[in-house]
């Protein structure tokens, strides 16, 4: 019977051949090693200098909108400088109080800014509520719902994509003059709602959802709109989240189509309002029009900062299954 000494140091011989088999066959040499590590020094290196670059091009844009925004008259004429000489923070008050528009359903006068910031914001919380509900109800009846020509209607649905959205302004402004709803909140809102991307885009995370949990469900007995409710949107949180940001966004940036069908002052967006209240400022204005815009921007930049997590989680959900 062999000794219990003897075996380990049987075994431990056995490790080192091991270990010399290793660092012969897949171990690089102290030369190679020393390569790959400048080599990897180098790449990080270009990486995040490119990175940087990018990140100063974005940024570049805001600082300077900031900047115009706290600086005199007088700076705006003269040569271009980076940093303000003084701030002057009261270009934000001259922005938010110059334009003024008379409501005669209230008659009262407000402040252009003000009326314009109201309107943007109302129509951007109408707006979403009806994407978030239309999105959520065709996106879960062409995941789960079994009916005629399902797939057709999605690929339809989904060939609109490729065409344009400017095309489809001219039909949308017929049917809204059609309707008698132009110069109305309806006129702002009804076209935003329905939207082929995000349904498309929930419809990707629903898919994700086994099938097995909706067929259980239905077994038990619950109704289709129970297991949305209380299954499919609790595990969709953040693509709806994502969704609920991004459309936001979208309406408070709207140009095009608020310009067109608001005729009425008192019906303008902060995006098509402000550029008529400065009008009357006269020449060398930009520095109160960046004031407002940077009032108007303020609001995205912190939901976006402090919701971008979501919207990284959300996308991330969505494109791990079609």
């Amino acid at each position: 019977m062999a000794n219990p000494f003897t075996k380990m140091i049987n075994s431990i011989n056995q490790r080192k051949k091991v270990k010399e088999l290793v660092n012969d066959d897949l171990y690089l040499s102290e030369k190679e090693l020393k390569k790959y590590k400048i080599k990897k020094t180098v790449m990080s290196i270009l990486i995040y200098t490119f990175l940087t670059l990018v990140a100063l091009y974005i940024l570049l844009p805001f600082y300077w909108m900031f900047a115009t925004a706290l600086k005199s008259p007088e700076e705006l004429i003269g040569e271009i400088t980076f940093f303000p000489k003084k701030l002057r923070f009261e270009n934000f008050k001259t922005a938010f109080t110059f334009s003024k528009i008379y409501i005669e359903s209230l008659d009262k006068e407000f402040p252009g800014f003000l009326v314009f910031y109201g309107n943007t914001v109302l129509v951007a919380i109408l707006t979403t509520i009806g994407t978030m509900v239309t999105t959520t109800l065709a996106a879960f009846a062409f995941a789960r719902l079994n009916f005629f020509g399902r797939d057709t209607i999605f690929a339809l649905l989904l060939a609109t994509m490729m065409v344009p959205g400017e095309i489809f302004i001219i039909t949308n402004y017929e049917t809204i003059s059609n309707l008698g709803l132009i110069d109305t909140y309806a006129a702002l809102v009804l076209p935003f709602v329905p939207s082929v991307f995000y349904t498309f885009f929930l419809r990707q995370t629903f898919m994700q959802i086994p099938n097995e949990l909706y067929l259980a469900a239905k077994v038990d007995g619950t109704c289709d709109f129970k297991y949305l409710i209380k299954v499919m949107i609790p595990m969709a949180k953040a693509t709806l989240t994502t969704i609920f940001i991004l459309s936001m966004m979208g309406t408070w940036n709207a140009y095009v189509w608020p310009n067109l069908v608001a005729g009425g002052e008192q019906m303008r967006l902060v995006s098509n309002g402000l550029m008529r209240s400065f009008s009357g400022l006269g020449p060398n204005n930009e520095h109160i029009q960046m004031a407002a815009s940077a009032l108007v921007s303020l609001p995205l930049l912190i939901a976006f900062i402090f919701l971008k997590k979501y919207i990284m989680r959300g996308v991330s959900r969505s494109g791990i299954k079609g």
